[in-house]
């Protein structure tokens, strides 16, 4: 256990360096582009409401002018910072900071929405995903619709097979079914993305199951076999955490839970952690209950009685 703590910590570390040089740079080159070829960089204008308004600096003065939507050409913009930057904060339990800075980069370039080279279908899709993730049930499903209306590339169309099962394994009981579509799913791709999710709906489908062992250790692939999915990371660790509480390994969910609160300060993860940890701190680590013989021969656990 001392070693998946240890390794996630360093991956983690390494993934939020790596992510904040990506953003230093990811601004650069962002223009609008009209049809004279003349450039409008990200900086020279703003948006009031619908409205372009263009800054133009002459000596030491500045004039603006509302700058007409059949002018624009198209916008030459690489991949939007909030993609990233909503990933590394989905990394660190920050999911509201997150979803606000993924619906500040969507409501920008759903003006944008008719023009050549916009963003908005990667950032909404991006959007709905980041919500699902934080656990957003009723906003998710209210976007399904919209989402469906969508050209998605076959990545896309993948996540979104996933987020409608965790739909239906929020729904419905019917889990042999969702087990068996999320076992297909697994043997369809490699893609880490892809493994992380799935094995977060077979950990969440144990967990309603009461089959904590399972669910722990479904919980645990994460962390250990999916850790470049640092998004995923601290809602299975905290799972995870929980599982160990049910099993009554309650130093081990106080150590898991201490170590939460200390990584994701500030998050709603690290606070609901505290207060797991409130709630069994103290607590000794409880021998499993063996099954016991009955006066009739047959086994019974002490935990059913």
């Amino acid at each position: 256990m001392n070693f998946l703590f240890l390794y996630v910590s360093m991956f983690r570390h390494t993934f939020i360096l790596l992510a904040s040089a990506l953003l230093c740079g990811a601004a650069f080159g962002q223009a609008i582009v009209l049809k004279d070829g003349t450039r409008i960089a990200s900086n020279e204008f703003t948006m009031d409401g619908d409205k372009i308004v263009r800054t133009i600096k002459i000596g030491d003065k500045s004039a603006t002018t509302v700058l007409p939507w059949q002018n624009i050409g198209y916008l030459d913009w690489p991949e939007p910072e909030e993609l990233l930057e909503a990933k590394n904060l989905m990394a660190q339990a920050k999911s509201e900071e997150a979803l606000a800075l993924l619906k500040k980069s969507l409501d920008f370039f759903q003006k944008f929405e008719k023009v050549e080279g916009n963003w908005y279908q990667p950032v909404f899709f991006a959007y709905v995903e980041t919500l699902s993730q934080a656990g957003k049930f009723e906003d998710t499903i209210k976007l399904i619709p919209l989402l469906k209306t969508l050209p998605l590339t076959p990545e896309q169309k993948m996540s979104l097979r996933i987020i409608q099962l965790d739909i239906d394994r929020q729904t419905s009981s019917e889990y042999t079914s969702i087990l068996a579509e999320a076992e297909s799913i697994l043997s369809d791709t490699n893609d880490s993305g892809v493994g992380a999710s799935i094995w977060m709906i077979i950990a969440d489908i144990h967990a309603k199951k009461k089959e904590w062992e399972k669910a722990l250790m479904a919980y645990l692939r994460i962390p250990v076999f999916y850790g470049t999915q640092m998004q995923r990371v601290p809602d299975a660790e905290l799972k995870a955490g929980q599982m160990l509480a049910k099993m009554k390994r309650y130093e081990d969910a106080q150590a898991l839970f201490t170590r939460i609160s200390d990584s994701y300060k500030g998050s709603a993860i690290a606070d609901t952690a505290a207060k797991e940890k409130a709630a069994i701190n103290g607590m000794k680590n409880e021998p499993e209950e063996e099954a016991e013989q009955s006066p009739e021969g047959e086994k019974t656990d002490k935990a059913a009685q």
